[in-house]
């Protein structure tokens, strides 16, 4: 799935490049626009009983992007176990590779504590592929 921003410039530092703390919030722009994707959102998780805190954060930069380009953010899971996802991502402006990345998440109960992926949530995710 593919999620796509314009960049904006409060997103910049100032010599006119994107700071790299804001791809985290490109990845969660990605990843919010891929349950909609699937027709769901995270008010679904919560209906679910579930959360999905991110507990590891990965952003491998290449090149850097600037005020007003319009990247493409693709995201997809890339790995389910028993009580966490992972998503992947990878940020370009046009054919070139700006950036990938990754986010793990704890899957935990309304009590805070881990519990395994519902079967609903994994009958949600398409399959994943590799």
């Amino acid at each position: 799935m593919i999620h796509q921003i314009r960049v904006i410039f409060g997103d910049t530092d100032q010599m006119g490049v994107v700071y790299y703390a804001n791809y985290l919030r490109y990845f969660e722009g990605a990843r919010a626009d891929y349950w909609r994707s699937l027709g769901k959102s995270y008010k679904d998780l919560e209906a679910w009983g579930i959360a999905l805190p991110v507990i590891e954060a990965h952003c491998n930069y290449k090149r850097s992007a600037f005020y007003e380009d319009v990247l493409d953010v693709e995201v997809g899971v890339s790995e389910l176990r028993g009580a966490s996802i992972r998503f992947a991502y990878q940020v370009r402006r046009g054919d070139a590779l700006l950036a990938d990345g990754f986010t793990r998440h704890a899957v935990i109960g309304k009590d805070g504590r881990p519990r395994g992926v519902p079967e609903v949530l994994r009958a949600a995710i398409p399959a994943i592929v590799g």
